[in-house]
């Protein structure tokens, strides 16, 4: 087991911790599901051999772990696992525990913070539509003295093939 989550916390950019005391096998289930759709997995685990995978990893814990913990691996994209978790967390069920981002371990309010960034694809297009902007400016105004040219010899057209009154 504690090569497997040693993998697990090889492959993932980021862990998110939640205790999940009060929650039934369905509510689990469904946590999981939204896990996958964020492009990551969540798994219950036992504390003891997480923190040993860990310490593997070079990354401690102030305290030890305590009661249940379902672990959520972030994949892919980051700020969705942690939106997920916070969004359960919302629920009596769940509390978040905190978490891991790459080597250096994150509060619940870090996880919160990172919930609350907007997902990977909208960062993408803001950042591609800030990077667009300028070049889309900039035929816009090399396109607009034609374009009003052609509004005058148009209007010009119309006047002279306009039947006189």
């Amino acid at each position: 087991m504690v090569s497997q989550y040693t993998e697990w916390f090889n492959q993932s950019q980021a862990v998110f911790m939640l205790s999940f005391s009060k929650m039934s096998m369905k509510e689990i289930d469904a946590l999981r599901a939204k896990a996958r759709e964020a492009g990551g997995e969540a798994h219950v685990v036992k504390n003891r051999l997480v923190e040993m995978a860990l310490r593997e990893r070079g990354v401690s814990f102030d305290k030890p772990l305590e009661g249940t913990t379902l672990m959520g691996f972030a994949f892919q994209d980051v700020p969705a696992l942690a939106k997920v978790f916070s969004d359960a967390a919302k629920a009596d069920a769940f509390e978040v525990k905190g978490g891991i981002l790459g080597a250096r371990v994150i509060s619940a309010a870090d996880v919160k913070a990172l919930a609350d960034m907007p997902p990977l694809p909208v960062v993408r297009a803001q950042l591609l539509g800030t990077l667009l902007a300028p070049a889309s400016k900039l035929v816009r105004t090399l396109a607009e003295p034609a374009r009003q040219v052609a509004a005058v010899v148009k209007a010009y057209s119309e006047k002279e093939a306009a039947p006189a009154v």
